[in-house]
């Protein structure tokens, strides 16, 4: 592996997101979920099950004003197991206990962190005093030793580490780790960046190799990457020892969760693997199958990627790899979903993705983003970002509402409300997205992903600037200009980079070296159009652009399929290739149109055209990527997709909604034959394009009408029914029944009209009356929706995967 091609995230404040589509995104994250989640988190949401979030600070911060007052006389709180989820007996009347999941404190850090992103796209004093208001709270809740988990510091310390595997405490340190980098680097302020300091150096005081330290590791993983975080702002070694400590203990014997759980080692099978759904049945390095819950695995791999990255891990980055192949080609839904099984919110086995019944866990395709943009900081190959941009386009954005005020946790290819109704196993699947959740882990993930959406699109090297999703942005580079590059008018190479580690081993950095900025604008028509301009204003000097060329840019001529060697493939709509040819170097050709690059030097490699240059006062380049109307196909493998296919165009996987196209959904088949057209659409005021694309609604059988009681065997049959005097127990052979001897189908001719995924379940009678129509539902303590805010009204059939007619 060459490490030396590692590149990193820019600053979000060195980039404004300008993009048409993004920017509306950003903004209702802003104007809505930001302000609508702080509601929640103070239980101000009418109708909505409360979070107690902010309370258990507060609860927590008066017994340390407490104990400050009583000294030696105050009585710490001795742990009491109140269940995964606490509930006050009377709601009317809270004590001072802790309330909410075992993970409640997570709620505050994603929300801080997606206030940090905003704010760095959005100065708002007003936003900004209310969370340094809220970071009071917080701080004022943290122990002495820099303890700062609400759930132990209430319930009791004596038990502090002691539940790993299920308790979560490792999981909301990492995300207070996230939430305080975030913040510290949109504003600079530092009061939170201590505080989760304090609390990692307590955590690295308590784990480790050393003796007397515990060997235990998180039982939801994101403390991995986010000890990562912590050390490249603070530089502080021992948080990156403690990362790789967690990382290099999990799944080695004997087993740490065995420790805790002795129960679940049954006598006689002590050999065999266990903790899987932890993705700790076996050393990481060793793993080569995504297995067990969606979230935790994906967030487990980006710290493993992390690790790879910043301590050149041969091994553990070719594990990297092996997961990363074993999602992206066994185990993801055409939309960047993955997690097959409600069952744990996990991974199933290979191929298995069925569609009525996925997971597709919005938080699981966020982590996959997180994974994919790692593995893209280790080698740029635009495999990563082309999963990356799936799921953002699709699966993610598919989990918020257009408004921005109701939010799907699951997000599934196919919904009979009905079935959703009356059918256990798909009750996990709600046709009409909720408001907010008990478990709300969604709509703050959802919040500062989108929020931080620039820090995925670009990243960058000290003499490159790479483009991984064509989000239209105003971008400010510092570019390294070494003596030989202001000579020949190229950047440095990785020759000098090895030169200058050899010459100047404690900076890396030859001294003659000088710094420029230079500023890149980027205007984007995706995801309905395929013109991106980039304007690059550098003043002579020489640098790099990094392109991506998109999967979905591709035509059968010059890709094999839309993921190589994975669960979907391609099929054009035209014979023709993609359309310019650039003459400059044989490998690049039939690709796509792009015009200003002349007399650059060009390179293709690993999915991105790299234009080498001395670049002007101003530059102007133009892409434009074909945007064809595609059939996809699913492996012979995928059993619930033989014999149909999903629509796709560019990034966008579009889906049959009933409010199109009627009742009954599974009637409808394509003409593969016939040719698609394209057309505007308005939904929820927002524009896009609809496909109309000809196909069959196959009729429906004729049912008899019921043979009345009283019937004589033999008397006359009502007209149109079934002979009554046929036995109804066995196959009816007019035709009509349950069952009946096979004929071919009626077909009529009709328009499918498909909608882009991300925007189903956006009009239904149920969506636009959400408000008058909302209830507050107590579900099992087993659904990880508990207590979601949902609505009485019965939504609308969907469908991605429709079956094609085949003459």
């Amino acid at each position: 592996m060459d490490w030396s091609i590692h590149n990193s995230p820019l600053s979000l404040r060195d980039i404004q997101v300008t993009d048409d589509f993004w920017k509306k995104e950003m903004e209702l994250v802003r104007t809505e979920v930001i302000p609508y989640q702080w509601a929640a988190l103070n239980d101000q949401v009418e109708g909505a099950a409360p979070s107690y979030c902010m309370r258990n600070f507060q609860i927590a911060g008066k017994l340390n004003r407490e104990k400050a007052e009583k000294g030696k006389a105050f009585e710490a709180p001795k742990y009491t197991f109140r269940g995964f989820e606490a509930l006050p007996e009377n709601p009317a009347h809270l004590e001072d206990k802790f309330y909410g999941f075992v993970f409640q404190d997570s709620d505050f850090s994603k929300w801080i962190e997606a206030v940090g992103y905003s704010l760095t796209q959005h100065p708002d004093p007003e936003l900004e005093r209310i969370a340094d208001g809220a970071i009071d709270i917080v701080c004022a809740a943290q122990q002495e030793d820099g303890y700062l988990d609400t759930y132990y510091i209430i319930n009791g310390r004596d038990q502090t580490f002691s539940n790993l595997r299920d308790h979560h405490e490792l999981y909301c340190f990492g995300h207070l780790v996230e939430g305080a980098v975030a913040y510290y680097q949109a504003t600079g302020k530092d009061k939170l960046l201590k505080a989760a300091e304090r609390f990692a150096d307590f955590v690295s005081d308590s784990f480790g190799p050393e003796e007397g330290k515990c060997k235990g590791y998180p039982g939801h993983e994101i403390a991995e990457m986010a000890l990562v975080r912590l050390y490249e702002v603070t530089g502080e070694q021992r948080y990156l020892d403690l990362s790789r400590f967690f990382i290099d203990q999990r799944g080695t014997r004997p087993y740490y969760f065995d420790q805790e759980h002795p129960e679940t080692v049954k006598p006689g099978h002590e050999d065999e693997l266990r903790h899987a759904y932890n993705q700790a049945h076996l050393p990481v390095r060793e793993q080569e199958e995504a297995t067990g819950h969606a979230v935790r695995a994906v967030y487990l791999y980006s710290g493993m990627a992390d690790i790879a990255r910043l301590t050149q891990d041969e091994a553990l980055y070719r594990a990297c790899e092996r997961l990363w192949d074993n999602i992206v080609t066994k185990k993801m839904y055409i939309t960047g979903g993955i997690g097959g099984t409600h069952i744990g919110e996990a991974f199933s086995f290979a191929y298995d993705l069925p569609n009525d019944t996925a997971y597709a866990e919005t938080c699981a395709s966020i982590g996959l983003v997180f994974f994919a943009r790692r593995m893209l900081e280790i080698r740029p190959d635009s495999r990563y970002a082309d999963v990356m941009g799936r799921a953002l386009y699709n699966g993610i954005l598919s989990g918020m509402a257009l408004d921005g005020k109701s939010f799907f946790y699951v997000n599934p290819l196919e919904v009979n409300p009905e079935a959703c109704q009356k059918d256990e196993r798909k009750f996990h699947v709600k046709p009409v997205r909720q408001k907010w959740f008990g478990c709300a882990c969604c709509p703050p993930n959802l919040a500062r992903l989108v929020s931080s959406l620039a820090s995925y699109a670009y990243t960058e090297t000290e003499d490159t600037l790479f483009v991984h999703l064509y989000v239209g942005s105003e971008i400010t580079k510092n570019v390294m200009i070494s003596s030989q590059s202001l000579n020949t008018g190229h950047p440095r190479s990785k020759m000098d980079d090895q030169t200058c580690a050899e010459k100047y081993p404690e900076t890396g950095t030859n001294p003659e070296s000088t710094h420029q900025t230079v500023h890149v604008s980027v205007t984007s028509g995706l995801p309905w159009d395929g013109t991106v301009r980039i304007r690059v204003n550098a003043k002579g000097t020489p640098f790099r652009l990094a392109l991506r060329i998109p999967d979905w840019a591709l035509s059968p001529l010059n890709c094999e399929t839309l993921s190589p060697s994975g669960a979907y493939s391609a099929a054009s709509r035209t014979e023709e290739g993609i359309s310019i040819k650039k003459e400059a170097t044989e490998k690049i050709c039939s690709l796509f149109e792009i015009t200003g690059a002349e007399d650059a030097e060009l390179e293709l490699r690993d999915g991105y055209l790299y234009l080498t240059k001395q670049w002007a006062e101003e530059d102007l380049l133009e892409l434009h990527f074909p945007m064809e109307i595609k059939l996809n196909a699913a492996d012979t493998r995928v059993r619930e997709d033989i014999g149909k296919a999903a629509v796709t165009r560019g990034p966008i996987v579009y889906c049959l909604e009933e409010a199109d196209n009627g009742k009954d959904l599974h009637l409808l088949s394509l003409d593969p034959d016939a040719a698609p057209a394209l057309a505007d659409i308005e939904i929820c005021g927002e524009t896009a394009k609809e496909i109309l694309w000809p196909g069959f609604r196959q009729k429906p059988d004729t049912l008899p009408a019921a043979p009345s009681p009283s019937a004589a065997v033999g008397s006359p049959s009502p007209q149109g029914s079934a002979d009554a005097s046929l036995p109804q127990n066995t196959i009816n052979r007019t035709g009509s029944g349950l069952y009946h001897s096979w004929k071919k189908p009626e077909k009529e001719p009709t328009d499918l009209k498909f909608i882009p995924y991300y925007m189903w379940a956006n009009r239904s009678e149920a969506s636009l009356n959400r408000e008058a129509n909302s209830t507050s539902e107590t579900q099992s303590a087993a659904d990880p929706m508990e207590r979601s805010i949902s609505t009485a009204a019965e939504g609308a059939e969907m469908q991605v995967w429709t079956r094609v007619e085949i003459n």
